[in-house]
């Protein structure tokens, strides 16, 4: 059985095929996923990330649709790893669906394992919103790259806001600031194109700034082209360094995709002492068998070592990253404002460098003609430059701001234009979001169904949510509206190299946070919760849950709104409250959320 793009094709419209719209919610969103305008690879179930499915195989993806069809208003349907497994009896507020993705007893928890099962069709990797159907293509992405590439330009790239500017589109993405940042004349290197990396070129420019990209795929460059995501390709690594660096110097806003390796690249950089302004990377480094692609041999020839010996393969990749880690640190010690962007490639490269310590690494040992040997580094630098969550997002997540995504069920753009206008009139004093909702609305092409995503924080998302269901209700928009979020949000993901990196108590790798969060939004009635392992960094570096719920113009789900869209951000300003951060206990006193105000009168 293959993947067919009709018989799979996302319903539209007021009619639906389930016994609710929450269940018919869940089958569009799911059916989304895999829409070819949104997915990477929707003939393998792939929705982005190296290998993150919407469904283990197409048997499990029939059965899904077929259990959403029959499934109850007083049920849940069970979904382990992608494949539906039970129906169960619980009641009208109960999450239609519960999803675990990728779970792994911790001793176990690591790639080898995970192949094991996958290869016996146990198990499948559901990234992030991958496997729990609410990835809305490159926007969902975009918007939260943009918000770290204006917080990089505010801190690093400062410019006093002038009294004519108080109310312009070039207001600050924090509106208490005295500042607003601009990345223009400024030079922006990174790697990846893919579900996650195709982001940056937008974001960068949507902050003014110049994006120099590497790309080994081609087909990932042109697709970023059609998508208007990124502005021009170039083959030539020198080239595409001078196109970059003319358009630096004029004050140009560009993006450049340049077909080559990420390795090849700095290092060109680093022999014309060309110094980036700002770099960092989003290649698959998460995953090295099937995301990175090694330096050191041809990309036909990594296609067929991928599939004749994964072993060697991954050895080829680690002694990339590794080198390429190495490479972005030379750049920061001669001034590049560097930092990981959630790939995991620091800890990609430190295993490497364990490898090497302890005489693992296969082609150290056995050599290998194609190759050059490594430069000699200083060992224990792997970690040198920050994550992007401690550099400049936890402020943030400690007010409970993070990426509120919706979708329009009606598939009509309007309603999301109905939407998008709501949103700014409600918070009129957000200068940065409604920046984004803008510059959004010009630049943003929508993939598969119609789809909004920007920041808010507590308190916001509840009054957006509730202002959906108003618009519903009075028919407004011509059907219910999906809200979800990313899993990488405040209270949400316990992900020590990634969202939970350099915590103020030192409790990075406590995964007590998201298994509460999940917890708390199927007793508040989501309409779907995902428990998820391994998003964004791998396996054995991150648990992480996601919800998603329906705004149906009904009293029902006015209840769960006002609970769930409360208590999901609030877990992520407890938690931050919890670890020591004065804004998170400040916004958890101003929300009711705070525990001791609770006790000190009992």
């Amino acid at each position: 059985m293959n993947y067919d793009p009709i018989k799979y094709k996302t319903p539209t419209g007021n009619t639906i095929s389930c016994k609710g719209w929450i269940q018919e919610a869940a089958l569009r969103m799911l059916l989304n996923n895999l829409d070819p305008a949104v997915a990477e690879r929707p003939e393998d179930l792939i929705v982005y990330g190296g290998r993150g499915k919407a469904a283990r195989n197409i048997e499990a993806l029939d059965n899904i649709i077929k259990a959403l069809k029959v499934l109850e208003n007083d049920e849940s349907l069970l979904i382990q790893s992608g494949k539906p497994v039970g129906i169960l009896k619980t009641h009208k507020d109960a999450p239609r669906v519960l999803i675990s993705n990728s779970q792994l007893v911790p001793n176990w928890a690591n790639w080898k394992h995970f192949d094991e099962l996958e290869k016996k069709g146990l198990m499948m990797y559901g990234q992030m919103t991958a496997g729990s159907w609410i990835y809305i293509g490159s926007q969902g992405i975009v918007q939260g790259t943009y918000e770290t590439y204006g917080a990089v330009a505010d801190k690093h790239f400062p410019k006093p806001i002038e009294p004519s500017e108080s109310n312009s589109l070039l207001t600050t993405h924090n509106s208490l600031s005295k500042t607003h940042g601009s990345l223009r004349h400024t030079l922006n290197v990174t790697a990846g194109l893919g579900g996650m990396g195709g982001a940056q070129p937008l974001a960068i420019t949507m902050n003014e700034g110049v994006a120099l990209i590497a790309e080994v795929e081609e087909w990932r460059i042109d697709k970023r082209l059609e998508t208007k995501y990124l502005d021009l390709k170039i083959t030539d690594i020198d080239q595409a360094i001078d196109r970059a660096l003319e358009a630096k110097k004029n004050g140009e806003v560009i993006s450049i995709g340049v077909l080559c390796n990420a390795v090849h690249l700095l290092q060109r950089l680093l022999e014309r002492n060309v110094i980036p302004d700002t770099l960092t990377d989003q290649t698959s480094a998460h995953d090295p068998l099937i995301g990175y692609w090694p330096h050191e041999i041809s990309y036909e020839e990594a296609k067929i070592l991928r599939t004749k010996n994964p072993d060697e393969y991954i050895d080829y990749a680690y002694r990339s990253m590794y080198l390429h880690v190495q490479l972005m640190i030379q750049l920061m010690d001669r001034g590049a404002i560097t930092f990981d962007y959630g790939n995991n490639i620091r800890a990609r490269a430190r295993e490497y460098e364990e490898k090497i310590e302890s005489g693992k690494s296969k082609i150290e040992n056995e050599g290998n003609s194609q190759l050059n040997d490594l430069p000699v580094f200083p060992a224990n630098r792997c970690f040198s430059f920050p994550g992007f969550v401690p550099a400049y997002i936890r402020p943030l997540f400690c007010e409970g701001k993070g990426p509120f995504r919706w979708a329009a069920l009606s598939g009509d753009p309007n309603d999301i234009a109905v939407t998008d206008e709501l949103i700014m009139n409600m918070f009129p004093e957000n200068k940065g979001m409604i920046r984004w909702m803008k510059m959004a609305k010009e630049k943003i092409a929508f993939q598969g169904l119609p789809a909004r995503i920007c920041w808010l924080g507590q308190g916001e998302r509840e009054k957006a949510g509730l202002a959906f269901n108003e618009l519903v209700r009075t028919g407004k928009v011509k059907a219910p509206i999906v809200i979800g979020r990313d899993h990488l949000d405040t209270g949400s993901v316990a992900s020590p190299n990634r969202e939970t990196e350099a915590m103020l108590d030192g409790s990075d790798a406590v995964a007590d946070w998201p298994i509460l969060n999940a917890l708390v939004n199927t007793a508040g009635g989501a309409s779907w919760v995902s428990l998820h392992h391994g998003g964004g960094v791998g396996m054995g570096y991150s648990i992480h849950a996601g919800m998603v719920i329906v705004a149906d113009g009904t009293d029902d789900a006015e209840a769960r709104l006002r609970r769930v869209l409360r208590n999901d951000p609030g877990m992520g300003v407890i938690r931050h409250a919890d670890a020591g951060y004065d804004i998170a206990k400040d916004t958890a006193r101003a929300h009711n959320l705070d525990i001791a105000d609770r006790l000190k009168d009992s």
